[in-house]
């Protein structure tokens, strides 16, 4: 993980406390934003975490909020990490809003849980793969061709961030069986990519599990992806044709993450998953 965290979790963490202290000042929205100049909705947006606060606005309301010498110093020390750009910064223009947000909770997640009924898991696909996949979808969602360079980058990126980082997350992943028979692209592609994943499962800190064709299909929904984010709330990213969606409810996380203890229960384990990975790559010869 980065140094200094992601900067979207910090922001949130940021909005987070800055909300508590005015509640425990007593004060409303409406009440700090007479005092400031502000408009209500300006100091919604900082606590919400939709906007970054500058140094100078979280000055303000920690004055406001009578904040001690200590925690003044702690909570600029939050705004200024808040402030870094992650690695996804650069290519936030191509990419939808709740996926940058994801990007950014996952680079400070320590744990992922990851269930994938249709392709490959976004980290463990070659470059080819992407490609072929992409050109694909190309064609049936009439995506521009510099979207397709933009995002077979940003998959790139995300692989190097998260599976190279010093501490890198547990990530458990359980897919289906059609998975290693679906093609994208030609023989050679599938057969480098059947071999990236399995290279994938030698990671310590990497389990991957097989749903076979012929076991009992647990659950009826698309891709999903549980993160476990340290000192915030777990979050559930769903997939979806044109981007996808960030849930936080607790109660609806809780059902996903209960969806996924199931769904390993009905999986193969991790050396027989290995064995079936491996098989698989003999359809592709």
């Amino acid at each position: 993980m980065p140094d200094h965290g992601s900067p979207t979790v910090r922001r949130r963490r940021l909005g987070q406390e800055l909300r508590r202290l005015r509640e425990r000042a007593d004060l409303t929205g409406d009440q700090v934003a007479a005092r400031l100049g502000w408009s209500a909705a300006k100091v919604s947006r900082i606590e919400t975490a939709r906007t970054s606060p500058r140094r100078a606005d979280v000055e303000a309301l920690l004055l406001i909020y009578m904040v001690d010498s200590s925690q003044r110093h702690e909570l600029l020390a939050l705004h200024r990490d808040a402030a870094r750009r992650g690695w996804w910064e650069e290519y936030r223009d191509s990419l939808p809003k709740e996926y940058t947000t994801f990007l950014g909770l996952e680079a400070e997640a320590t744990a992922a849980r990851n269930w994938e009924p249709q392709v490959v898991p976004g980290l463990f696909q070659t470059e080819a793969y992407v490609r072929a996949m992409m050109e694909s979808g190309q064609r049936s969602t009439l995506e521009a061709p510099g979207n397709v360079r933009s995002r077979i980058e940003v998959r790139m990126a995300r692989q190097e961030a998260v599976l190279e980082a010093e501490s890198p997350l547990n990530l458990s992943v359980v897919m289906e069986e059609s998975v290693l028979l679906r093609r994208f692209g030609d023989d050679e592609v599938m057969r480098e990519q059947i071999g990236r994943l399995v290279e994938a499962t030698e990671l310590p800190h990497v389990t991957i599990r097989v749903l076979p064709l012929e076991a009992e299909h647990p659950i009826n929904t698309g891709a999903f992806c549980h993160l476990k984010v340290p000192e915030f709330h777990d979050v559930v990213y769903l997939e979806a044709l044109l981007g996808g969606r960030l849930v936080e409810d607790e109660t609806i996380v809780y059902r996903y993450e209960v969806a996924f203890d199931y769904l390993e229960t009905k999986a193969l384990d991790a050396e027989a998953s290995r064995h079936l990975i491996e098989k698989s790559s003999s359809r592709w010869r």
